[in-house]
């Protein structure tokens, strides 16, 4: 289901003494993170393995250093997971993508291979991430950092003029960034004409591939993010950081990437693909009734993908449908095979078969992923240890990712809570977003930008005052009551 992302911006001038707002909110962090069981340093052992690895990885032959890549991630990253280089093709494209080699650095078996297979994935908070892997790997010596030469599973995808992939290979070689770009400074010279031709191309293929999208019938949920912004006096604002469409371009380049390497793992009866079931005919009548109850049209015969497309972020209508949308995208799991392709392999969402190869370096199964994917592509067998490991899987990331959704849950809610902390009292417009059964309503707060429950009752899309009862932020409850309609 997703989930409300939050960051936090740091204030342009930081004085040198911490407020207790913010100290408060730290503390709350660093309390979720252990409520939740997420790791606090990794092991002696482990960073010992992963600092000898760094400066003994196993390399490829391949040498494409010569090809500039570039890599697009947002401002200060430096687990810099996947490089990219477009170029026209004919009349199509030729996109390679550089995927971090991790298996370089890990070995089978290993304190660091153990150490990640116990941690799932890289779990984010607003203050800081906890790595998948010690940090000399994620961060340096595996990371696709610019003016390095680094080992990566480059996927080498040829498309039409409309943007279908008509031929792919995977291969392990050397590549180097040579650009460490991101997604506002992208958007902004692609927006005054200043980019050069391979992100010119990334928009081209980008759209391209959105259309294809659309008309195979795959949908995406356009979930504002929450952005927290701390002044010189340690007072807390919030407010929607609305989605560059150069992130949406950006995603399709991975989102065709996890297409092509469920295509492999299918036609070689091993691998492991993220699936997802069509929401079930009750959850669609409901977001039906929904659309109907705010006015906003839904034409017959127009699947909720497409509907979705529609949806405007800053129409409080269209906000309410986006939240009753999270109904829509649940049960995602991992599903391994080896031998036969399963019963059930598409995901919903993305309309297709999708694996996931474009984050090892954050994401536990895209090593499993990328070494099914080339062993197929070179013509060679999959390795005994990955096979071994694929049932496994499934149970591994299902326990990380409940880690991170409750660390990602609990943050958002300390925020909102550090927000409102001084406003106890105080009445507020709201939007309601979700009628609940337990008495309560789920509000969207106008200023600031809170989402939380009211105690009362409202129709869905409607406009309310309600007041703030309670926000405490050493245990992130924030509670309104539904005073009256707006």
């Amino acid at each position: 289901m997703p989930l409300r992302r939050i960051t936090v911006q740091a204030p342009e001038h930081p004085t040198d003494t911490q407020g207790p707002a913010t100290a408060a909110l730290q503390q709350r962090f660093v309390a979720i993170r252990a409520e939740n069981g997420v790791p606090e340093s990794f092991p002696p052992e482990v960073v010992a393995e992963a600092e000898h690895a760094a400066t003994s990885p196993t390399l490829p032959d391949r040498d494409e250093t010569d090809v500039p890549y570039l890599t697009i991630d947002p401002a200060g990253s430096m687990d810099l997971d996947q490089a990219m280089h477009l170029e026209r093709d004919g009349d199509g494209f030729r996109v390679r993508y550089a995927i971090a080699d991790v298996p370089a650095f890990v070995a089978a078996g290993g304190a660091v291979d153990t150490e990640a297979r116990r941690r799932g994935q890289t779990v984010y908070a607003p203050d800081e991430r906890t790595p998948l892997h010690p940090p000399v790997l994620s961060e340096s010596a595996a990371s696709l950092l610019p003016d390095q030469v680094r080992p990566a599973f480059v996927w080498d995808l040829r498309l039409d003029a409309v943007g279908e992939c008509t031929a792919l290979e995977v291969r392990r070689a050397l590549v180097r960034s040579t650009d460490r770009l991101d997604y506002a400074g992208v958007q902004a010279a692609l927006d005054d004409g200043s980019a050069d031709e391979r992100l010119q191309l990334l928009k081209e293929v980008g759209l391209l591939r959105i259309e294809l999208e659309r008309k195979r019938g795959g949908a995406s949920l356009p979930m504002p993010e929450q952005e927290v912004s701390e002044d010189e006096q340690g007072h807390f604002r919030l407010g929607f950081r609305p989605p560059l469409a150069v992130e949406d371009w950006n995603a399709q380049i991975s989102l065709m990437t996890g297409m092509a390497g469920a295509e492999l793992m299918l036609g070689a009866k091993v691998g492991i693909l993220r699936t997802m079931p069509a929401p079930d005919e009750r959850a669609v009548r409901r977001f039906r009734h929904a659309a109907r109850a705010l006015g906003v049209e839904w034409r017959e015969g127009t699947a909720y993908g497409e509907f979705l497309r529609t949806l405007d972020r800053d129409n409080p209508k269209h906000l309410a449908l986006i939240h009753e949308a999270t109904a829509l995208f649940r049960g995602a799991g991992y599903t391994p095979f080896d031998g036969q392709a399963p019963a059930e392999t598409e995901h919903a969402a993305v309309a297709a078969a999708y694996a996931h190869v474009t984050a090892p370096l954050r994401r536990l199964v895209d090593r499993f992923g990328l070494v099914v994917c080339e062993a197929v592509s070179q013509g060679r067998d999959v390795p005994g240890w990955v096979r071994d490991a694929l049932p496994g899987l499934p149970e591994v990331m299902a326990a990380s990712d409940k880690v991170a959704a409750g660390v990602e849950r609990a943050c958002a809610d300390a925020v909102e809570a550090a927000v409102l902390a001084d406003r106890v009292g105080q009445e507020f417009r709201a939007m309601v977003v979700d009628e609940r059964d337990d008495g309560h309503v789920q509000i969207q707060i106008d200023e600031p930008a809170v989402l939380g429950r009211a105690s009362g009752s409202a129709e869905l899309g409607t406009w309310v005052t309600v007041r703030l009862v309670e926000a405490t932020v050493a245990t992130g409850v924030t509670r309104f009551e539904v005073v009256a309609p707006a």
